[in-house]
């Protein structure tokens, strides 16, 4: 016998927030992520509807399957991956997904080269992630107007099929260029339309790289002199302007150069006792050797 409830019926929020533990993914986004702040409302809001939509649940409200599919936009290194992880994790912890794993892929996992040869990718690929979130970066590749011969079409209508009849079984999200995805999504309304949540990630400031770069640092057990701060900055404040310009992904790039710097002017001294400090920080002279400083003079 169905259980009936009234409009009095009691449930508690709180309880059912703690049971599902999505509070700990929520907070690790805070604490992990400089920044971002239009980014974690999004996903802090797509949680709380799941979250009542599982509550309406428990109650027999059945309303229509929220949509889970996802657009991701940004420029490179603005956590768009590390926050696809995150929210695996929330789908998983929330019951949508059944695994909560993260498969990334590009064109080049989906779309085959010769006839007959997409299909058996794009499904081994959709067979994998299943029960978790597919990640599929640049997805605007997917679709080569110009190009009749591209086989990328027929992985897309293997992708929207799924979309479709598999909503309980898997999650995907697109990802790339903010532009570019515009494009793609108007390319394809089918696409566009099974595509319900939007995230767009902003661009770091030169601020927020610094606060980013310092993080990186204390992971690798590593610190900066007092003066290294402002030539960051500096650095930053050129790159930014350069082509190719990725974000974290950059300011990484930078630290792994000015480490390999370090080392180098460390070996160069031909000192033989050293102290700890010698061996973790990093000079001003390790940023400001970049070539970067030498053609902006």
């Amino acid at each position: 016998m169905q259980k009936k409830f009234t409009d009095d019926t009691l449930v508690n929020l709180q309880e059912e927030y703690k049971k599902t533990q999505i509070q700990e993914v929520l907070n690790e986004l805070n604490q992990e992520l400089i920044g971002l702040v239009p980014v974690k409302t999004r996903i802090r809001e797509i949680a709380a509807l799941l979250l009542i939509d599982r509550l309406r649940y428990s109650l027999g409200l059945l309303s229509g399957h929220p949509g889970l599919h996802m657009s991701f936009t940004g420029s490179p290194g603005t956590g768009k991956t590390t926050v696809a992880m995150k929210m695996a994790d929330i789908l998983h912890r929330l019951g949508y997904i059944k695994k909560g794993h993260l498969m990334t892929v590009t064109r080049d996992d989906l779309v085959g080269q010769y006839i007959g040869h997409t299909a058996p990718k794009t499904k081994e690929v959709l067979k994998q992630a299943m029960g978790g979130v597919l990640f599929i970066d640049e997805a605007y590749y997917l679709y080569k107007a110009d190009n009749e011969r591209d086989y990328g079409a027929e992985a897309i209508e293997i992708l929207l099929q799924v979309m479709e009849n598999k909503r309980d079984d898997i999650v995907v999200i697109f990802a790339g260029y903010k532009n570019r995805m515009d494009k793609f999504y108007e390319s394809n309304p089918g696409l566009s339309s099974r595509v319900t949540n939007h995230v767009d990630f902003p661009n770091y400031t030169s601020d927020e790289l610094l606060k980013i770069a310092k993080l990186m640092i204390q992971e690798q057990q590593y610190k900066f002199a007092p003066d290294v701060d402002q030539v960051l900055l500096d650095y930053t404040t050129l790159r930014m302007k350069q082509p190719h310009f990725a974000n974290a992904r950059s300011i990484r790039n930078a630290i792994d150069r000015a480490r390999m710097r370090q080392a180098n002017r460390i070996f160069a001294s031909k000192s033989k006792i050293l102290t700890k400090a010698d061996l973790i920080t990093i000079q001003s002279e390790d940023i400001l050797k970049s070539r970067l400083f030498s053609i902006n003079k």
